[in-house]
């Protein structure tokens, strides 16, 4: 074994003359323990939240999407659009028309989004999760009903089961000539709402329609707003989406999920590494601690330290002691704190003790997901931090050493 990780094992167990330095050592550990498992329990809790919000997402959003880049609609009757349907890895292909209306329950009046779906749209079956009230029921008996966002019912009182008043739909006419009368220039449709879902305000001042309703409101008999794509489990989306952009040509755009909610991926990850950064300096704080207590430590084993110096131990010997003495107070405490955090986060993922304080249809307790690479980044974090607080202090444990020398 390294004479240097030798000694600097039997001083780690050993007691110490001044009593405050085993308190200082206790102290730093410690501090390393509780930081680094604050560290896995809230990466694994904005894993957690991530799963979820993107879970969440992924009901609305599709693993493609195909718009135009000029104009608004476009024809998807064409050769190419016709294989792509055809693609045996396709799970889903769903036609969509959207755009901007006025909705209007009774006196009360709501700026939304219409957004007219194929068939397609409902082999999600998670779309059931999203659902608050009502069920998400787009077609029955022959008639067609839309399903609304929660900021839309909030907004307007809309009553689910009462058939008797359906929401009306205002969109321009396209064309619409001046007229007198303000009303003659838009189109009107009425449609019963049979379910009400919640996700997220992107998404909850939507009203999704059969696209038959939607394209007898906005006069498109044609042309569509995107072509939204979902394929089976285990095909390589990425490899799909290339193959698309190549043979689409410079006209559309193909974009993935993350693309299509740019935004939502950056915040997640702001947030998650700016509560990483945070609790690093608290953990920075604690690690540094252990300079403190290395230097104590160099006073206490004076002695020591002269006697091995004229047994012809070197600087660079002398340093290495006080510098693994103070890596395994920080690598220990790491350690256990990693120990630690993954216990307290398989309790809450399995029993879910912490509560959310608020009654979600979502989740009611604080989600967890453990990903590996979180235990990698704590650890070479706080052994990285530890390199350079012992570093110091066995730098500093030599600069007397000519002066205990004469001392002794």
């Amino acid at each position: 074994m390294n004479t240097s990780v030798y000694i600097a094992k039997r001083y780690l167990f050993s007691g110490k003359k001044m009593h405050a330095i085993n308190i200082i050592s206790g102290i730093s550990m410690l501090g390393v323990l509780v930081g680094s498992a604050a560290l896995i329990i809230i990466l694994s809790v904005f894993n957690g939240f991530e799963k979820v919000i993107l879970s969440l997402y992924s009901n609305f959003t599709p693993e493609i999407k195909i718009e135009t880049r000029l104009g608004k609609t476009f024809d998807p009757n064409t050769p190419y659009f016709t294989s792509l349907h055809n693609d045996p890895q396709l799970f889903s292909f769903t036609q969509v028309l959207q755009e901007k209306a006025l909705i209007k329950y009774g006196d009360k009046p709501f700026l939304g989004t219409v957004k007219g779906v194929s068939d397609d749209f409902l082999k999600n079956k998670q779309l059931d999760s999203t659902v608050q009230n009502g069920s998400f029921t787009l077609k029955s008996g022959g008639r067609n009903f839309a399903v609304i966002g929660s900021s839309i019912q909030g907004s307007l009182g809309i009553n689910v089961h009462d058939e008797l008043l359906p929401i009306q739909i205002f969109s321009p006419s396209r064309t619409a000539v001046n007229s007198a009368n303000p009303l003659d220039e838009f189109r009107v449709r009425s449609i019963n709402v049979s379910g009400v879902f919640g996700i997220q305000q992107d998404f909850d001042d939507i009203v999704v329609t059969p696209i038959e309703f939607a394209r007898d409101l906005l006069d498109q008999p044609k042309e569509v707003s995107s072509l939204e794509l979902t394929y089976k489990k285990g095909t390589d989306v990425t490899s799909v989406q290339n193959k698309i952009i190549d043979a689409i040509g410079k006209n559309f755009t193909v974009k993935n999920r993350k693309q299509q909610n740019t935004e939502l991926y950056k915040t997640l990850n702001y947030e998650r590494w700016s509560i990483f950064m945070i609790l690093t300096f608290v953990l920075i704080i604690a690690i540094f601690n252990i300079i403190g207590s290395l230097t104590m430590l160099v006073i206490d084993k004076r002695a020591d330290i002269a006697i091995l110096s004229s047994l012809g131990a070197n600087k660079m010997l002398i340093q290495g002691i006080f510098f693994f003495e103070g890596m395994m107070i920080s690598i220990f405490g790491c350690i256990v704190g990693i120990a630690l955090g993954l216990g307290v986060c398989l309790v809450q993922q399995h029993y879910g003790l912490i509560k959310m304080g608020a009654t979600l249809t979502v989740l009611d307790a604080y989600p967890i997901d453990l990903e590996i690479a979180d235990f990698g980044l704590v650890f070479l974090t706080v052994a990285a931090i530890s390199v350079i607080a012992s570093g110091i202090s066995a730098r500093l444990s030599i600069k007397g050493l000519d002066e205990i020398k004469q001392d002794l």
